[in-house]
């Protein structure tokens, strides 16, 4: 089962770091080797999001998300990414963006960091919208009851996420961005950059995030409609089909995937500047790296991790919110990539922990229930 879900990240390892040592040596190998488990780290509640979405399409979605999906993440986002930044930024030609980053990479470098407060308020919205809806909806699992709780209560406020998404952003625009770092250690007002890149974030959040959940729920009803009708389908020898609005529902599901992963990326991208400022390198190590956080994905599916640790979905999300919130807050002041990864590794491990108690809980109360039953019937 390992071998089988992570054949294609271990074959991509063994050939990135192949590449690396041909490209620059030892120092590109070891370089490429630290900018994995960077990826990796602050990317694990990306992987546990994932599965809870992914779960729900198909084999055959899930191979395209392993297929398609690493290609868009890994030369889209740590790669052509990069370079678009640069390009917009810069107000460059894309040709011209390549040509920088390959023979001037300092200057590359500053273009990046100069571009971070748009990056940064793009995807802490998006993020933050995740997070929103996750603790506002009345969920039959609660972790943290004592917030949850009341915090679902609130969520039957229509719109209350966007309001209080909108003022975060409002509050980042006028005090972190109005201070915004650049390189060189300098600081500039970034404000209405912060403001439009955020109100793009959260558009496009609801955008894609509503296609998905409105193709989902189409998806359901069909199911139970033909569940309904598929004895009088079969007898006259006409079985129906959901294919194509299952086709649908996927596609918008793994649009939905990818810019969740793009937004997940943002912080990966500008930490991994923070150790190298080579571009081939940056793509080797982010690019495997993703592969990882691909791979356990489908492995968390597989295995329905989620289904026996049912706190991990909410330490994910709270992970989520942390990490939306760090990255308004790098607008104005640096923080460094092991603190941010740290965050989300403790609330993971936290939320795993708390399902493992609940499940020995569950298992001593069902064992007190059977002892209790064999005693009454005399066994």
């Amino acid at each position: 089962m390992v071998l089988k879900t992570f054949g294609w990240s271990f074959a991509v390892t063994a050939a990135g770091l192949v590449a690396a040592i041909l490209f620059g040596g030892w120092t590109a190998f070891g370089i490429v080797a630290i900018l994995s488990i960077l990826e990796i780290s602050l990317s694990f509640d990306n992987a546990v999001v994932n599965a809870g979405i992914l779960k729900k399409m198909n084999a055959f979605w899930q191979k395209i998300f392993l297929t398609i999906g690493i290609l868009i993440a890994v030369f889209g986002m740590r790669l052509v990414f990069p370079v678009v930044i640069v390009a917009v930024s810069a107000q460059m030609g894309p040709i011209e963006a390549v040509d920088l980053a390959l023979s001037d990479k300092d200057r590359y470098q500053e273009l990046v960091t100069d571009a971070h407060p748009a990056i940064a308020a793009f995807g802490g919205m998006f993020l933050l919208m995740i997070f929103l809806d996750f603790i506002f909806e009345d969920r039959e699992i609660k972790w943290l009851a004592w917030l949850e709780r009341p915090l679902a209560k609130l969520g039957k406020i229509d719109m209350l996420s966007v309001c209080i998404a909108l003022i975060i952003l409002l509050v980042s625009a006028m005090t972190f961005a109005a201070n915004a770092h650049q390189h060189g250690g300098t600081h500039v007002d970034k404000a209405e950059t912060v403001m439009l890149s955020g109100i793009a974030g959260l558009i496009t959040y609801m955008i894609v995030g509503g296609l998905s959940g409105f193709f989902e729920d189409k998806l359901e009803e069909e199911e139970e409609r033909e569940h309904e009708e598929e004895e009088k389908a079969v007898r006259q020898g006409k079985p129906r089909s959901a294919v194509a609005l299952a086709g649908k529902a996927a596609f918008f599901m793994f649009l939905y995937l990818e810019v969740l992963d793009a937004s997940f990326s943002f912080d990966g991208v500008i930490g991994a500047f923070a150790i190298t400022n080579d571009i081939v390198l940056m793509a080797l190590g982010l690019g495997i790296g993703a592969m990882y956080v691909r791979s356990l994905t489908v492995y968390l599916v597989r295995q329905g991790t989620l289904d026996d640790y049912v706190y991990l979905e909410h330490g994910a999300h709270y992970a989520i919110g942390a990490l939306a919130l760090i990255l308004l807050i790098t607008i104005q002041y640096e923080i460094h990539e092991i603190i941010t990864g740290l965050i989300g590794v403790v609330l993971i491990a936290w939320s795993f922990w708390s399902s493992v108690r609940r499940n020995k809980r569950l298992a001593a109360a069902e064992g007190g229930t059977d002892e209790k039953t064999e005693v009454a019937s005399g066994v």
